[in-house]
């Protein structure tokens, strides 16, 4: 399939099972970095008003990262999780005649901004490339955001907070 894969994980696989991983990989790695700048974003910015009014619960009383998972009601995680839902089964759904991460209904490397596809194919393929790149890197950043924060308590890791290092 002309990939790079030294340790043979995929030398028995079809087009198909790597058109399926790069499918994948596309999709976790702009979920990745939406979780990135999600999890930088409250840092500088916080809507302003309420999260939930019956709850008295506003935007700037929810904790930054980790501990935000608790203080949002569930009923705001159910419309999250529909809302997302919606967009995977309708709205963003891969068709077998486009390439992966390409989306009818998508612009700019498939996201929903009415821009239009790509014409240039080389824009294009560098373009993917660089999405490929970042969106890899992106899954790496917010992996190390979530062990840091939970060994040291802080989404930005004060590590004075993290009193089990055996290094201390």
């Amino acid at each position: 399939l002309g990939f790079w894969d030294p340790a043979g994980y995929c030398k028995e696989d079809t087009a198909v099972d790597f058109r399926r991983r790069r499918e994948s990989e596309l999709k976790h790695g702009r979920i990745a970095m939406i979780a990135t700048m999600g999890y930088i974003t409250p840092e500088y910015f916080k809507f302003p008003g309420f999260l939930a009014p019956h709850l008295g619960l506003k935007f700037t009383d929810v904790p930054n990262g980790l501990a935000a998972v608790s203080k949002v009601p569930q009923a705001g995680w159910a419309q999250y999780v529909f809302f997302v839902g919606l967009l995977e089964v309708g709205f963003l759904k891969q068709e077998p005649d486009r390439a992966p991460g390409d989306f009818a209904n998508g612009g700019t490397l498939g996201v929903p901004n009415a821009s239009g596809p790509i014409e240039n194919e080389e824009a294009r393929k560098r373009k993917l490339n660089s999405e490929l790149a970042n969106g890899r890197l992106a899954m790496m950043a917010i992996i190390g955001m979530f062990f840091q924060d939970g060994l040291t308590g802080s989404a930005w890791g004060d590590w004075a907070l993290f009193t089990g290092s055996p290094l201390r």
